[in-house]
């Protein structure tokens, strides 16, 4: 199988701005993120697909490939889509720019479930630990079947624990997909769907549409950057 890995990194994110360029200890995220990806080893490549001209400097200093891609999509998989489109590849791995402790386990995990010939469409989740998490709306949840096929994604509580008496796991959901090309250019003629704008989960248009992500449960991979309070967070994780 010829997989490829594709970082969307744009400049104007709307919780924090700027934010892949920022130093985490004498790197920027989006430097940490690329090489942590290329370092695992598990790619026929590793391209960073942006619309930021400093972004595009940042990474080719480091030796990197970048795709430029239009400025005007909605979600990292629409930039990926761009990106991709004249390549040859069997399955593609949206890292995003903002997971600078990906690793090498989490994404070998994400692969294997491509053996599946029935997986078309697949993600990361760990176990919530901490209640703040659990009610915090910049962490996305996910609920799963016995299969492991996600039924729901939400920035809400999910499932809501309405039975007091039970106990429950509460999974996170990791923003790294996977997906096979034709499911990947399915997406991208989809419009937005309900769901996916009411949240702003992009992976909602796949189950809008009948196809469930297979999810592959990990360790904690660190802190996902969408704050500066994250930041701070992931500063104090640095070796």
């Amino acid at each position: 199988m010829k997989i490829l890995a594709v970082i969307p990194a744009r400049y104007a994110a709307s919780r924090f701005p700027g934010k892949l360029l920022q130093l985490l200890g004498d790197k920027t995220v989006i430097a940490t993120t690329y090489a942590a990806t290329k370092a695992t080893g598990l790619f026929s490549d590793v391209i960073v697909a942006t619309d930021s001209d400093a972004i595009q400097q940042e990474i080719e200093s480091i030796g990197g490939a970048v795709a430029m891609t239009r400025s005007d999509h909605e979600s990292g998989t629409d930039r990926i889509a761009e990106a991709v489109q004249d390549l040859d590849f069997d399955v593609v791995i949206n890292v995003q720019g903002d997971t600078p402790f990906i690793n090498k386990e989490a994404l070998s995990r994400l692969i294997e479930l491509f053996d599946d010939p029935a997986v078309r469409v697949a993600s990361l989740m760990d176990i919530i630990s901490e209640e703040s998490e659990l009610h915090n709306p910049n962490v996305v949840k996910v609920v799963v079947d016995r299969s492991g096929n996600s039924l729901l994604f939400s920035r809400s509580v999910i499932p809501f624990p309405r039975n007091k008496e039970m106990i429950i796991t509460h999974y996170r959901h990791i923003g790294v997909y996977a997906f096979r090309k034709a499911a990947l250019q399915q997406f991208v003629q989809w419009p937005i769907t309900v769901l996916e704008n009411a949240e702003k989960i992009e992976c909602l248009r796949f189950l809008e549409h009948g196809i469930p992500l297979r999810m592959a449960l990990t360790e904690p991979i660190g802190v996902d950057i969408n704050t500066p309070e994250d930041l701070e967070k992931a500063q104090a994780l640095l070796p």
